[in-house]
């Protein structure tokens, strides 16, 4: 699978030209994530927001299975290469969508562990009202639906 198209590209260049200017002119930058990346058989997923000028260094919040989500820097070409079991590859979530900026993603993230589950508590959090910009509640705060695990 193609991970970028020309308008994702396009995006995510844009979004780099954007912290630039933000950046001379001392302000504050924070993008929603315009792609998701994840390993199909595995727990590693990247939201994506920059692509550097030099064309490969992807900025946005990684996530490698490991408990501690990360802001960084990051290489396409690197993950491109990436060959899993079963012929797999690295995949693009072609349904992912964001209204989150950047930091609500790090902050729920890191809060919850991983990429994945702090989506399902935004999810949640947006189901109750709730206002994601502010502090991440603790994951066991927040209700579960019906037929789910109570964790308890």
């Amino acid at each position: 699978m193609i991970l970028l198209t020309p308008d994702i590209l396009f995006a995510l260049r844009a979004n780099d030209i954007a912290r630039r200017v933000c950046e001379a002119k001392g302000e504050r930058f924070d993008p929603t994530p315009v792609v998701k990346l994840f390993n199909p058989v595995g727990a590693a997923t990247w939201l994506v927001t920059e692509l550097a000028v030099d064309g490969d260094a992807l900025f946005g919040l990684a996530d490698l299975g490991f408990g501690c989500p990360e802001l960084g820097w990051f290489s396409l070409s690197e993950i491109a290469r990436i060959w899993l079991p079963y012929g797999l590859t690295i995949e693009r979530d072609l349904a992912f969508e964001s209204e989150h900026p950047l930091s609500v993603w790090a902050q729920w993230s890191r809060r919850a562990g991983s990429i994945l589950w702090a989506q399902t508590l935004l999810r949640r959090a947006m189901e109750t009202g709730a206002d994601p910009s502010q502090a991440a509640p603790d994951p066991d705060d927040l209700p579960t639906r019906p037929g789910e695990p109570d964790g308890g």
